[in-house]
């Protein structure tokens, strides 16, 4: 889980940042530090809501039955694997042309007043917020009550974002961010099959879906759930040696469809051409 929720929170976490760091980079270059206050408003308003929608996912199912928290987990796993699914595709079409976007969006609403300047910054990093309160609501269930390495993945993964996006507008770094969001995009398509089986077997548990005791394999004399190597497989990966043959087919089709089109190249015209500085990124400029 450590791994696994690192990698999340590290994409999740510097597609924020590098939100933060294109406007602030451009009413600072742009000599209107005046609205910087309201960009701030905005990215603070997005992180508490985000903060109080996990709380109550994580902590208001506490007093439910069993089969109701299976159903709102395994719901729940669903939803983040939708979000993973369009955040891989979306980053890797939007990786070159963000930085465009989003001085547009912010120019425009510097015309209109404080309001919208604040509504550019909270939707802009709100949107991964509320992806991230998703994943770590899904990421924790799956991990069972009593693992902390979810949390700590998660602040390893959200520190190192926040980290990263400060070098990056400091210039101390500069990231190919194609190359950065299309193999993170790999690991993190794996990450998101392995939450689909698990949230599947959460909605089986629950009664919502049949074949709950229909098993396609059971290797838990080989790869035993407490042992190092199943630990490994199971936090990165969200494998279990006892897997029903509803996760195994969602799993295989996941892969299959989703890595293919992922790993297919662009259609031309899908991005804007590369600036001539070649492998560095328009974040900042």
């Amino acid at each position: 889980m450590l791994v696994s929720n690192a990698l999340i929170g590290l994409r999740e976490g510097l597609e924020a940042a590098l939100v933060v760091v294109i406007l602030v980079a451009f009413l600072v270059k742009t000599d209107r530090r005046w609205a910087l206050r309201y960009v701030w408003l905005g990215v603070g308003v997005a992180v508490a809501l985000s903060v109080v929608l996990g709380a109550l996912l994580t902590f208001g199912t506490k007093s439910l039955t069993f089969e109701a928290q299976e159903l709102i987990g395994g719901t729940a796993s669903i939803i983040a694997v939708v979000f993973v699914t369009f955040m891989v595709f979306w980053m890797r079409g939007a990786a070159r042309t963000i930085s465009g976007e989003l001085k547009g969006k912010l120019d425009h609403a510097l015309d209109l007043g404080p309001l919208a300047i604040a509504l550019v910054a909270f939707l802009g990093v709100g949107r991964e917020g509320l992806e991230t309160a998703i994943f770590f609501y899904a990421t924790t269930q799956a991990a069972g009550q009593g693992n902390n390495l979810p949390m700590f993945g998660w602040v390893i993964g959200l520190g190192s974002a926040v980290v990263l996006g400060w070098l990056i507008y400091r210039g101390a770094v500069q990231i190919n961010l194609s190359k950065f969001f299309r193999y993170t995009g790999i690991l993190l398509i794996l990450v998101a099959a392995g939450i689909l089986s698990y949230g599947l077997h959460d909605l089986q548990e629950a009664r919502f879906l049949p074949g709950l005791n229909s098993l396609a394999f059971d290797v838990s004399a080989v790869i035993a759930p407490d042992s190092w190597y199943g630990v490994l497989l199971k936090g990165i990966f969200n494998f279990t040696p006892a897997t029903t043959w509803l996760q195994a087919i969602a799993w295989v089709f996941y892969v299959a469809v989703v890595m293919t089109l992922f790993l297919r190249p662009l259609r031309p015209g899908t991005t804007v051409p590369a600036k001539p500085s070649g492998s560095q990124p328009a974040v900042v400029s």
